[in-house]
């Protein structure tokens, strides 16, 4: 090649490089401004655990095996890809200084043929797996790739990525085939470097008959094809699901690290109710701006929220996990995702043209999102568990609820009395307050107040929980735990008639107000009796007095009965009859999801119900991958939104495929679930449900 067109090549070639990089970088720059619309939040904790969790999630691909067939070939294609990659770095000097195979001067050579022999292989692994992706997609007709929301660009845009991956690894190949032959015929520039595992077996079948001007040809056409395509596909990724490559990793980074169940506390609102609950105390600066409660727009949205809208694969993972969707609701969380993405763009695109004030007359929340999608959540956090980049479309969920209850007063009917209910009763049903220690009846059951009035401080505060307390079945959870800590020599005592519900039903369905005045209440008492410890046998209520009463003063080693009843088996301060009337039963175990994916409490309830020396069956999604009953998010106290098949009926049936003759399960909500479930199957004869203190007490005669 003569030096004038070399001249001209790499003149032309490093125009187009920096046009890429300029044209990357302008509409990067775009979405970083985009995603500062969002609200301000301080994300600057734990920095040695995000690191860690970086580069195991977004690094290390660990969530993405847990799908294994779609992890495995997925990894096949980020470590190729990325790898292979590394020849661009070559590709870009040779570019611009008009040399051939750089590095192959700079590194051993054993070391750079290892590296050209390593990058085939793996451009045969991305090749094989985009064609098993496009077969999922379009011959197995995966059915999480062909949702309502999956409409015709979301489609296209993964095929487009997928084809353009494999003309990508076809011209590198097909580069390094011609490149084989030229050196071994020793023409022109063309000198030995480099291993050619793959290609020479392309050169011997398809191209050594080629004249080697033809091959020099095809050999500097598949070189530009190459890097042009990857200069094209670093500009496409930007208005593509696919900019997840760059964005994933600082989302994860950025991701939440509190414990799944653990919702936000509305400082706007804590203002208000702290000056309710002491008039005297002076108020708090006000705001500089007025606040909104929750979110309708994504102005409303943190910065994080609207980073992880433009993280989402669209892999569907999220929705395919998601109870109400797999019950046939319209709730998909990968859709309330990719509305926020593009509700965010559609804002991003108004701006530009009009100004930062415009707003366009549309909100996320309407236009965008229906009330019907937002009802339909269990705050299961399946969705969470699932997502493969740590997105939380919960968090999402949740702000645009607490906007319709309380900025736009559009609540549920059924939730309006449950609601009314809490404040006026301090529980979600119609009972009277002074009913609450009902459950007690032909029982001695101390009282805080009774202990404190004798100078007496119990080891442990039972907090019974609103179902413990007024539901008929939950009640005898209640009871039967109350036997097995007096049986066992544990202090305990109940708040009695000064406990009210800890506000978790309110939270989930968006009233936070409500929710932080039914927290204070509780804390203001259990903090005036200078509690420690407190155990209860609610998973919701678990996790509202461990995750979220501490941010607002109150701050106690929490347990849930399960891990309670654990210790006690464990210490042998509780033993468990060895001969009882489980022994020739078969029992499957139900994870609530507050307990399980909310906190990580898996096994103790398992280690309890192995204590019976039964036989036990796990569900075919069990554990991380449990199934919700349905009762979460406030479900428990409205009907579900229309679908093809109740929550509970679906997970009752996942039960009795075990052959199970016992459901157990740590939840009273749970219990209640169940048991509707198991009726919907007309099995209610044949297959019983009980609470794991009901198993452990039946068992040792105590019931």
């Amino acid at each position: 090649m003569n030096s004038d067109f070399m001249n001209i090549s790499q003149i032309v070639f490093i125009i187009l490089l920096i046009s890429a990089i300029a044209l990357f970088t302008r509409n990067v720059r775009k979405i970083i401004r985009n995603i500062n619309l969002g609200k301000k939040l301080n994300i600057s904790d734990h920095k040695p655990k995000r690191w860690n969790t970086m580069f195991r999630v977004a690094l290390g691909q660990s969530k993405m095996v847990t799908r294994p067939i779609a992890g495995f070939f997925h990894i096949l294609i980020y470590v190729g890809f990325i790898i292979i990659n590394i020849e661009v770095l070559e590709i870009i000097i040779d570019g611009a200084f008009g040399t051939h195979r750089i590095l192959s001067n700079l590194l051993p050579a054993f070391l750079y043929n290892f590296l050209i022999g390593g990058f085939e292989v793996l451009a045969v692994g991305v090749l094989a797996a985009c064609i098993v992706f496009l077969s999922r997609r379009y011959i197995v007709h995966l059915k999480r790739f062909w949702s309502k929301e999956m409409t015709t660009w979301p489609r296209l845009d993964a095929t487009i990525i997928l084809v353009t991956e494999i003309f990508l690894m076809c011209f590198f190949l097909t580069m390094n085939a011609s490149d084989h032959i030229l050196q071994d015929r020793g023409y022109g520039e063309y000198f030995h470097a480099g291993a050619f595992p793959v290609s020479s077996i392309i050169s011997n079948l398809i191209l050594k008959n080629y004249s080697s001007a033809s091959l020099a040809g095809l050999e500097r056409f598949c070189w530009w094809a190459h890097i042009v395509g990857i200069l094209v596909f670093l500009n496409y990724i930007i208005f593509s699901k696919h900019f997840h490559i760059v964005i994933s990793f600082p989302n994860v980074y950025y991701s939440k690290l509190t414990p799944a169940g653990q919702f936000t506390n509305l400082e706007s609102v804590t203002r208000e109710v702290k000056l309710m609950l002491d008039p005297s105390a002076p108020p708090p600066a006000a705001p500089a701006e007025p606040e909104r409660f929750g979110a309708k727009d994504v102005r409303d949205l943190s910065w994080k929220q609207l980073m992880d809208s433009y993280s989402c694969t669209e892999c569907g993972r999220c929705t395919s996990s998601c109870p109400a969707n797999q019950t046939g609701k319209k709730l998909s969380p990968r859709k309330i995702m990719m509305d926020t993405r593009d509700r965010l763009e559609q804002l991003g695109i108004d701006i530009d043209k009009h100004g930062l004030d415009f707003t366009g007359g549309k909100t996320l929340l309407g236009d965008y999102i229906t009330e019907e999608e937002l009802l339909a959540c269990t705050t299961c956090n399946a969705c969470v568990q699932e997502c493969p980049v740590d997105i939380d479309p919960l968090s999402i969920i949740t702000d645009l609820r607490r906007n319709l209850v309380m900025e736009e007063s559009k609540i549920n009917p059924e939730w309006t009395a449950m609601l009314s209910n809490i404040e006026n009763n301090g529980a979600p049903w119609k009972f009277s307050p002074s009913d609450r220690m009902n459950w007690t009846n032909g029982m001695e059951i101390p009282t805080m107040a009774d202990m404190h009035s004798k100078g007496e401080v119990p080891e442990v505060l039972f907090f019974v929980g609103c179902s413990g307390s007024f539901d008929d079945r939950a009640k005898s959870i209640t009871r039967s735990f109350a036997k097995i800590l007096a049986s066992s020599n544990t202090s305990f005592a109940v708040l009695g008639l000064e406990e009210t519900c800890t506000g978790d039903p309110a939270k989930r369905a968006g009233n936070e107000f409500l929710f932080q005045m039914q927290a204070m209440q509780n804390i203001q008492t259990m903090n005036n009796y200078g509690v420690k410890k407190v155990v209860t046998a609610c998973p919701h209520c678990f996790n509202t007095i461990k995750n979220e009463y501490p941010e607002l003063g109150g701050s106690y080693e929490v347990l849930h009965h399960s891990t309670l009843l654990k210790q006690l088996i464990d210490e042998g301060k509780l033993k468990v009859n060895e001969q009882n009337a489980f022994n020739d039963k078969t029992i499957t175990y139900h994870d609530s999801c507050y307990l399980g994916r909310g906190n990580g409490v898996y096994e103790a309830p398992r280690s309890v119900i192995e204590s019976l020396k039964t036989d036990i069956k796990e569900m075919k999604h069990s554990k991380q991958k449990g199934l919700c009953c349905g009762a979460g998010g406030a479900q428990m106290f409205k009907e579900e939104e229309k679908g093809n098949k109740r929550i509970s009926t679906e997970r009752a049936e996942q039960a009795l495929e075990t052959g199970a003759t016992i459901v157990a399960s740590a939840c009273p909500f749970c219990m209640t679930m169940m048991s509707d479930g198991v009726k919907t199957k007309l099995k209610e004869q044949e297959v019983k449900v009980y609470d794991i203190a009901e198993l452990v007490a039946t068992a040792n005669g105590l019931n």
